[in-house]
């Protein structure tokens, strides 16, 4: 099977937002509260996260459960890495997540400050400035026959589309509106001509819009 270009699970608001204006390390979202867009995946039962039993099953539930999946490689922008823009003044930030990145695969980082690799636990991070066509061949190289996702933020999803790389997208819109930010879209009909879209109402609040090329 031919393996795929994915965007997964990524959260926007009903106005259009991927992320509020104004992003600093203790506000990666901007001035948008991440609950406003993640709260629907926090309560399912098989949140990466969660640390406590119990949790919601079902639609939401299925779908964080597919996230990892036959996934070989992740790309991500830099504004997914962290806050810092320009040259690298501190190269001992590693990202938000910690010691234990919820990816278990390559990541790659695009930039146009590249700097050395670097591991945390099962995931290798690469900072590569490249094209979009370029970064993919890379990341599928790395995937050993498995899918690569597209993994945010705004910028780089576009940036992706805009190339016609994205062969499935999974986009789920909070009921939240944020006024100003990055905007990922007007509306979801700006895809409907290459794509397929199937809207999928969840009990938590959230549409799921599921596209798939035509």
């Amino acid at each position: 099977m031919t393996p795929l270009v994915r965007v997964q699970n990524f959260s926007i608001s009903r106005d259009g937002y991927g992320a509020g204006a104004g992003q600093s390390l203790e506000h990666p979202f901007g001035h948008a509260d991440p609950a406003d867009f993640m709260s629907w995946a926090g309560a399912t039962a098989h949140w990466v996260n969660r640390t406590d039993p119990g949790g919601t099953y079902g639609l939401d539930d299925y779908i964080i459960r597919d996230y990892a999946i036959n996934i070989g490689a992740e790309i991500m922008g830099r504004n997914k890495f962290g806050p810092q823009r320009g040259p690298w003044e501190n190269q001992d930030w590693q990202g938000w997540w910690g010691d234990e990145p919820p990816f278990h695969t390559p990541v790659f980082v695009l930039t146009h400050h590249p700097r050395p690799s670097f591991t945390l636990s099962d995931t290798t991070f690469h900072f590569v400035d490249a094209s979009p066509k370029d970064a993919l061949a890379q990341a599928m190289a790395a995937a050993d026959g498995k899918d690569v996702r597209i993994g945010g933020g705004v910028a780089t999803i576009r940036a992706f589309l805009e190339a016609d790389l994205i062969d499935t997208m999974h986009v789920v819109v909070a009921p939240v509106e944020l006024g100003r930010g990055e905007r990922f879209w007007t509306g979801p009909e700006e895809y409907t001509g290459r794509f397929h879209l199937e809207r999928v109402p969840s009990p938590s609040g959230v549409v799921h819009h599921f596209f798939w090329r035509r």
